[in-house]
């Protein structure tokens, strides 16, 4: 027998990787890295016409994609893209729970409506979802909560709605890792980006990254191949004594 080494750890291949919001920006890089990685990638997302690109991505990289039309704050809706996963692939060895919205609205002025929605995606639906793939997984799967920064500082933006979903999701990730390692064999973690480019920074006005630059002691924003190295990582046996954490990937903001 073939005694493994510190490189065979790192390796996903022939995995299933489920991805949520990978119609755009960091679903994108999470499933492009992942299908470079060598796992075949299920991917949800509200805009199905954009998932198809992601898929023909996938597919590029020579395995196998499975673009279905998801809203995470539907319960429903995230059984049925596990389902889907389950269908055409057999298993879920790993879930990135990354659909989100951001929102920066002043505290006196957001509405009931406005904050509702941003828990109900970012929060919620991470909670729905891993609740779906947690009813499938076996052990040694993992699930990847895509946290921010915003969950542990704060950036000069009125963002409540946004910081305290992305908190909670901290709070969740380590409770499922205490509900599910020994019960179940699954780690859950939470990834905590800093800044890259995605369609919620491209909503910041002008002047704002350059100006958090100045926080940042690695002094630039980072590259969505980052992040999702990342990722893999945290979704290979390379990890496989890591659960309940929160990494940031920041350049080193959250230590100013």
């Amino acid at each position: 027998m073939t005694q493994l080494t510190a490189i065979d750890l790192f390796s996903i291949k022939d995995k299933v990787v489920v991805i949520t919001g990978a119609s755009s920006g960091l679903g994108v890089s999470f499933a492009e890295a992942f299908s470079q990685a060598g796992a075949d990638v299920a991917m949800g997302a509200r805009r199905l016409d954009r998932l198809a690109q992601t898929a023909s991505l996938v597919r590029a990289n020579g395995r196998r994609a499975l673009p279905v039309a998801t809203d995470v704050a539907d319960p429903d809706s995230c059984q049925a893209l596990v389902d889907s996963t389950i269908d055409e692939f057999g298993q879920v060895d790993v879930l990135i729970n990354n659909a989100g919205i951001g929102t920066a609205v002043p505290a006196t002025k957001e509405t009931p409506a406005q904050f509702r929605e941003v828990i109900d995606i970012n929060l919620n639906g991470c909670y729905w979802m891993a609740q779906a793939c947690g009813r499938v997984m076996a052990p040694g799967s993992s699930i990847i909560n895509i946290s921010s920064v915003l969950g542990l500082t704060t950036a000069g933006l009125p963002q409540a709605a946004y910081a305290a979903s992305k908190a909670g999701l901290i709070g969740m990730t380590r409770d499922l890792a205490q509900q599910w390692g020994r019960r179940k064999g699954i780690r859950v973690n939470a990834l905590a980006p800093g800044f890259f480019a995605s369609e919620m920074t491209d909503q910041y006005k002008p002047g704002y990254l350059e100006s958090q630059k100045e926080r940042i002691p690695l002094a630039r924003t980072g590259d969505p191949l980052e992040l999702a190295a990342a990722a893999v990582f945290l979704a290979s046996p390379a990890a496989g004594y890591i659960t309940g954490q929160t990494l940031p990937v920041d350049g080193g903001l959250t230590i100013t």
